[in-house]
């Protein structure tokens, strides 16, 4: 079987050795007699594995001690909800919109309370992050949202805003987590949909600092309570077992090729390649995002003729290049090059990009 270079945006590629594995296990797990969908979630065999997993991950990002990981569900979409529900507390909260997620959580906010718009950069069609003078941050904000990586723009924040004293920073790290080393003490909360650089889709984990588990509304479901979720150790009901196995087997893989440090590495490799691409292509193809936040996962990219981007698509899939389609609500092209695209795929999808513009510039 010759696997696809698969640049899809989420649902994505995973790591053909851990893969491997699942299959290896997917019938007897660890000698079990049965595999890890049909266990029990809270004996003794699948507690060990969310233990691990948890264990990994806060090895992976050097989470402190003071800050809780829960394993939920409902993917990121969900947390636009949640997190106003257990955090706003009856005060106001400040977005940043940079794209098309981080907008779609601010308007999701505004169901519950008063939310402000503290910036945007629609007005630039999200091709840059604000600068400093755009910011209008609220000093008593229950807590400031960003979206630290937008998926469909390609627009990464290597950089953070200077936040307000005592306003804990919200961020949803979906589409870049694990893809290198952050420093979790200066969120108050990251959360993310695994089915990027984590697992499969369905998992959602989120890191929480302590100190904002007592401020959900008396009117939050308990499944949807941090402090509840927290106090079950993620499984006040039956959690995604499938989703934290395989999750945990990824976290091992990464510690196995060094840790974040050096996927940052590998990604940052990855990445310029295309981006070089693009620049050397005389203009045939074009990335609107400013220099200084092009994103490493995402990178979208239109070709000067619109009439040509069926014939791209065309050549893509005979070379078993696959996902490549922009969203569309930008059109042209996006490659989504997480920790599991192999340099490889990206070298193929370079010779096309090149091999195509010698032909038809």
């Amino acid at each position: 079987m010759m696997r696809i270079h698969n640049f899809s945006a989420g649902p994505a590629t995973l790591p053909a050795q851990v893969l491997e594995q699942v299959r290896d296990e997917l019938l007897d797990w660890h000698g079990a007699g049965m595999g890890i969908m049909e266990m029990s979630h809270r004996g003794k065999d699948f507690t060990g594995v969310i233990q691990q997993a948890e264990a990994d991950l806060r090895e992976l990002m050097g989470i402190p001690g003071n800050y809780k990981v829960l394993f939920l569900q409902g993917g990121a979409t969900l947390q636009f909800a949640q997190i106003p529900m257990n955090l706003l507390g009856g005060r106001s909260a400040d977005y940043i919109v940079t794209g098309s997620w981080s907008k779609k959580a601010y308007k999701e906010a505004q169901r519950f309370g008063d939310v402000r718009l503290a910036a945007t950069t629609e007005a630039a069609a999200f091709t840059r992050l604000p600068r400093g003078d755009e910011l209008k941050l609220d000093p008593h904000a229950a807590y400031l949202h960003v979206c630290t990586n937008e998926t469909i723009h390609g627009v990464e924040m290597f950089d953070l805003p200077d936040v307000p004293e005592g306003v804990p920073l919200v961020a949803d790290m979906s589409s870049h987590i694990l893809s290198r080393p952050m420093d979790v003490s200066r969120y108050g909360l990251i959360y993310a949909g695994a089915q990027k650089n984590i697992g499969p889709a369905g998992l959602v984990i989120v890191i929480i600092r302590e100190d904002l588990l007592d401020k959900a509304s008396a009117m939050t479901p308990s499944v949807m309570n941090y402090a509840t979720m927290a106090e079950n150790g993620s499984m006040l009901n039956t959690p995604p077992t499938f989703g934290i196995y395989l999750a945990g087997l990824i976290f091992q893989n990464l510690k196995a090729q060094g840790g974040l440090a050096a996927m940052e590495q590998a990604n940052s490799a990855k990445a310029k390649r295309i981006y070089d691409a693009i620049e050397a292509s005389g203009g045939f193809y074009r990335n609107p995002v400013e220099r200084s936040c092009r994103s490493r996962m995402n990178v979208p990219f239109t070709l000067a003729n619109p009439a040509l981007d069926a014939g791209f698509l065309a050549e893509a899939a005979e070379r078993r290049l696959s996902g490549l389609k922009g969203h569309k609500s930008v059109g042209g092209m996006r490659a989504s090059i997480y920790n599991a695209m192999t340099l490889e795929g990206v070298d193929a999808l370079v010779d096309l990009m090149q091999d195509f513009a010698a032909r038809k510039a």
